[in-house]
């Protein structure tokens, strides 16, 4: 058995944790619509072709904001084929997947799907194929009440009420040599930035977000952020970035790496966007949108990434994902915590069959992936504020990163009942962990409510359609708490969320603990 320590204190707080970082992504690619969320043959379809199965599953996964309509697919889009009668929304080519798009979804179907699903839409524009006229446009119909051209549109589409979508991504992965109609830094903050100016003309409450590097290997890394920021800097709020972990040496310990790679990834890009700032002489901040992230690996060839004859919403990345994918995910959610600070907005891509934590059969049945897990774990629990935490913890060390410690861990503290959660991965693959944890200053008699674990001996373990429960939480009846310290016994190679409550907790805002 290995030991290992983690201390946090009521005084020393990351920040207050932005709900927005549990997001996930509805993409027009694959499966991820039709078939996904929308069958309107589906037994469990309901009147406007959703189906329910799906919807139970997202509200159990929790995620609080869904970016649509993508995606690479955002390059290449007109809104206008989503609206109006479904009759007369015309067929496309769709050059991003190479597939055939009917666009009997589009705009105001995802909003009644988000209603019911009961989650905060995050729209993009595309700035590929278009820009700055389409966007305004786009913002027009959506968001003004009416008394124009396009606001009455939307009121003759059936929708009288604006669907007031605050979040705004302008364009996606504008860097990346397959998007379609790829921009330089310097054409992409241009653009940007005039696109951002116009849209906040037609509504001055939106929030926005300019594209950052597609991926931490991008050979402009870096030079994109800073030359895009240069010059939409004052117009926007946020900086995106993305990544997708990959297991490039068959080795879970490897694997690990990526979580550690991510907290780099996260304080490089917070280094050049206040750089920006700092030549600028100013105050602001830019936040980040980590808006596509999630283990991809397997499915990667191109046979996942296109099918011959432009076919509709055929099998594209369908990932099946493994343990040690739930594993890694877990990780990255407690990195994203923990860097609460700068990163607001998050998203896992994507959420329904496209590399999802939710898969499904046409006309059949609807299961949780192993990511499924934490993700809805770190959703249900995490409210408040990320305290600052101390670790102490043996380590190893991997070609993917120098150092790893074994223990990976957040503790998320909610003032306003006194539950705080901790958050933590046993990276040992061999070795149980002996965990003390030491909150401070958090209530001097505290009780355990809830001690779960994802534990599997095989982490090639996948949940399938033939055996969905292959992979599921269970307790972890070996922790236990001495005051102010909770002592929890971690099985190797495992996820664990410790509710605990202080029923003793006095002095909220002065520091005090009676």
């Amino acid at each position: 058995m290995i030991s290992a320590r983690l201390i946090v204190d009521r005084d020393f707080a990351i920040a207050d944790l932005d709900r927005r970082l549990f997001g996930t992504f509805v993409e027009h690619m694959g499966r991820c619509v039709y078939t996904g969320i929308y069958e309107p043959d589906h037994p469990s379809a309901d009147e406007d072709g959703f189906r329910q199965d799906v919807l139970d599953l997202t509200r159990e996964l929790g995620p609080t904001i869904v970016r649509y309509p993508g995606g690479n697919f955002m390059s290449g889009y007109n809104w206008e084929d989503g609206v109006g009668p479904k009759d007369q929304r015309p067929v496309r080519l769709d050059l991003a997947w190479y597939s055939t798009e009917t666009n009997q979804f589009g705009t105001n179907e995802f909003m009644r799907w988000a209603d019911k699903a009961g989650v905060e839409p995050m729209f993009g524009v595309n700035l590929g194929t278009r820009g700055p006229d389409e966007a305004r446009h786009f913002v027009e119909y959506c968001n003004h009440p009416g008394g124009t051209a396009l606001s009455d549109l939307r009121r003759e589409h059936g929708v009288e009420k604006p669907h007031d979508i605050k979040f705004w991504c302008l364009g996606n992965e504008m860097d990346g040599p397959w998007q379609i109609c790829r921009k330089t830094p310097q054409e992409y903050g241009r653009i940007a930035l005039e696109t951002a100016k116009v849209m906040r003309q037609v509504d001055p409450t939106i929030t926005l977000a300019a594209c950052g590097s597609s991926q931490w290997d991008m050979p402009t890394y870096g030079e994109w952020e800073h030359t895009v920021l240069d010059h939409c800097f004052d117009e926007v709020d946020f900086i995106s970035l993305h990544t997708y972990f990959t297991n490039r040496y068959d080795s879970t310990e490897e694997f690990f790496g990526n979580i550690e790679q991510t907290d780099q990834f996260i304080k490089e890009i917070v280094a050049v966007a206040d750089g920006v700032a700092a030549r600028k002489h100013s105050r602001k901040r830019i936040m980040l949108s980590f808006d596509e992230w999630n283990v991809w690996y397997k499915a990667r060839s191109i046979d996942d990434l296109r099918k011959p004859g432009w076919p509709q919403a055929p099998r594209l990345i369908e990932e099946v994902y493994n343990f040690e994918d739930a594993l890694v995910n877990g990780g990255a959610l407690i990195v994203m915590m923990n860097n609460c600070d700068r990163v607001k907005t998050a998203c896992l891509a994507q959420l329904v069959n496209v590399i999802g934590p939710i898969m499904t059969e046409p006309g059949g049945a609807a299961w949780r992936q192993t990511i499924f897990y934490p993700f809805a774990q770190a959703s249900q629990f995490a409210h408040g504020r990320v305290l600052r935490p101390v670790i102490d913890s043996p380590s190893y060390s991997a070609k993917s990163f120098a150092e790893i410690p074994y223990l990976c861990a957040s503790v998320v503290d909610d003032e306003t009942t006194g539950q705080s959660v901790i958050f933590a991965l046993n990276r040992h693959l061999t070795e149980e962990m002996e965990l003390r944890i030491e909150l401070r200053g958090l209530g001097r008699e505290r009780q355990i409510t809830q001690a779960l674990e994802l534990h599997h001996t095989n982490m090639k373990a996948t949940n399938t359609r033939e055996a969905p429960e292959t992979v599921t939480p269970g307790f972890n009846h070996d922790v236990r708490a001495d005051g102010e310290t909770i002592i929890a016994r971690l099985k190797p190679g495992s996820w664990n969320v410790i509710v605990t409550q202080a029923n003793d907790r006095r002095g909220q805002g002065n520091g005090e603990t009676r």
